[in-house]
């Protein structure tokens, strides 16, 4: 544990951050796992105070990123998609930067990743496949690239949804398509690298994790069809796992040690892996009992906590794959990890709990609905953007509406 958290502080430090800065999807190690402590361990019945609401960032499902008291969420407006950045402490708009041209359907319009903040720049990603590299502070865009006519990916069937990596001088994307699943750019320029031309599966909407297996620098990506570890240095497949992914693969993989994890819906179920020295995969258990969808799986303590289709919020042994409890007093929905905290948000009703971190079962320790909800979620949309908390505060969004809400203890 001193391990992981001192990588964690060297990381903030050479960014300029503040530790208990959020900078790109699932926080600084892309695990949905918040360091920060002195939160509230218990809300009030009416919920935490609301600090402010912004009306302004357009449709979309694109979670908030914050840095350097800044925060980043991309959006529509005028006919666009746009990376929006914002003052944290007030909501007020600092300046826009164009992606593309809207992605348009009836689960909802709009981009779907998140920013990644990385020193002085921003790397943004467009649900139609418009990523750009801009300046943090003003919005002037470096350099543009298109996922589609420049790398030759095709845009899946709910847009591109992942949330680009920032690794050393390096943009790591997954464009899918014959020229490569992945695609590794230079971050000052936005040329290519490499691709991984020996994997060419499409593109799915789940985010490369970095990861260090058996001393071997790699990409880790999950795609409707494969699992694979793809090398840092030239692209190259290190090993690779066959996945019956259906209809959707959308959530993060796991890396714990030499072993990875996934889950995803549509009964898919769910995996763990271990990646041997000369990059043999042995399957250590493949089954049903977390069937997660998109609302994340988080791992702590040797534990994994996320809702499962079927059977409802579920604690999962990573060691096993057993279950160690399930309940359904919680809807189907997104979670985050804060201060020995589960922040849970329900899609279909927008209500909010504050549930115990730990082995025992589901316990509730607050919970509130997000009101107002927004009155231009299309027909099978949902509310499924991700919660996050950054510096004391709590970030929600339903569509064009974003939350702030105070949940630092006092």
């Amino acid at each position: 544990m001193k391990k992981v958290i001192i990588s964690i502080l060297f990381f903030a430090v050479g960014l300029g951050l503040s530790a208990d800065d959020w900078p790109q999807w699932r926080g600084p190690n892309r695990d949905g796992i918040s360091r920060e402590t002195g939160l509230l361990q218990a809300w009030p019945s009416a919920g935490p105070k609301r600090v402010w609401l912004s009306r302004d960032i357009g449709l979309g499902y694109s979670a908030p990123v914050v840095a350097k008291g800044r925060l980043f969420i991309m959006g529509t407006e005028g006919g666009k998609e746009k990376l929006f950045a914002k003052e944290a402490k007030s909501g007020k708009t600092l300046w826009t930067a164009a992606l593309g041209g809207v992605l348009s359907n009836n689960w909802g319009d709009g981009p779907r990743g998140a920013a990644t903040v990385d020193g002085d720049r921003v790397f943004a990603l467009g649900a139609k496949g418009g990523l750009i590299c801009a300046n943090a502070k003003d919005g002037k865009v470096h350099w543009r690239v298109e996922l589609v006519k420049d790398l030759g990916g095709k845009v899946p069937n709910w847009g591109y949804t992942e949330s680009v990596l920032v690794d050393g001088g390096h943009v790591i994307c997954t464009p899918g398509g014959k020229r490569g699943t992945l695609a590794a750019l230079d971050k000052k320029t936005g040329e290519v690298i490499w691709r991984s031309s020996d994997w060419t599966d499409g593109a799915q909407y789940a985010s490369v994790v970095p990861a260090e297996l058996n001393g071997q620098r790699q990409f880790v990506q999950l795609t409707q069809k494969t699992l694979a570890g793809v090398s840092a240095r030239d692209g190259s497949v290190l090993w690779r796992n066959a996945w019956p992914g259906r209809t959707a693969v959308i959530p993060t993989p796991i890396v714990h040690r030499n072993e990875v994890y996934i889950s995803s819906g549509y009964g898919a179920g769910c995996r763990k892996i271990t990646v041997g020295g000369a990059n043999e995969v042995t399957e250590d258990y493949s089954n049903k009992n977390m069937k997660n969808k998109h609302g994340g799986v988080l791992l702590l303590k040797g534990h994994l906590y996320g809702y499962s289709d079927g059977r409802g919020w579920t604690c999962q042994s990573l060691k096993s794959g057993d279950v160690v409890w399930d309940s359904k007093r919680f809807g189907k929905g997104c979670v985050f990890y804060a201060d020995n905290r589960l922040y849970c948000l329900e899609e279909s009703s927008g209500r909010v709990a504050l549930a115990g971190a730990n082995t025992g079962g589901w316990k509730e320790h607050g919970r509130f609905k997000l009101e107002p909800q927004t009155e231009l979620r299309k027909s099978s949309g949902r509310i499924w953007t991700h919660p996050v908390v950054a510096n004391g505060v709590l970030y929600l969004r339903d569509q064009e509406l974003l939350f702030a809400f105070d949940v630092k203890a006092r």
